[in-house]
């Protein structure tokens, strides 16, 4: 069964920058498209960015020109570099496929954007 850990999160000024990684525990992770996903606190779970199995990448608007999401197929991980945080980026993070599949939901990364 293939499993999804993420990793990377934590504590960031304003304007700094993280990056979050998505390792999967089987090859098959290289042939789906894979998505960022977010949750803050009392907020829905939002794409925030997704990735398909050639590396053609779309955002969503808000973090446009901000994030960018890849891919290293060998390694069968996905990452999310984000630059430019503000404090409303603070959400706990998952990657899964796109569209998600409840199997694939892990624990999260949280990434807390405050000064």
């Amino acid at each position: 069964q293939v499993q999804l850990v993420e990793s990377g999160g934590g504590l960031v000024q304003p304007g700094g920058s993280l990056t979050l990684s998505c390792t999967a525990s089987g090859s098959i992770f290289s042939s789906v498209s894979v998505g960022w996903y977010r949750q803050a606190l009392g907020k829905e779970r939002e794409l925030v960015a997704r990735i398909t199995e050639y590396g053609f990448a779309n955002y969503a608007e808000s973090v446009k020109g901000r994030f960018t999401i890849s891919r290293d197929n060998a390694k069968n991980t996905v990452f999310l570099q984000m630059n430019s945080l503000n404090p409303e980026d603070t959400a706990v993070y998952y990657c899964n496929s796109y569209p998600p599949a409840m199997r694939y939901w892990g624990k999260g990364t949280l990434v807390t954007v405050s000064s």
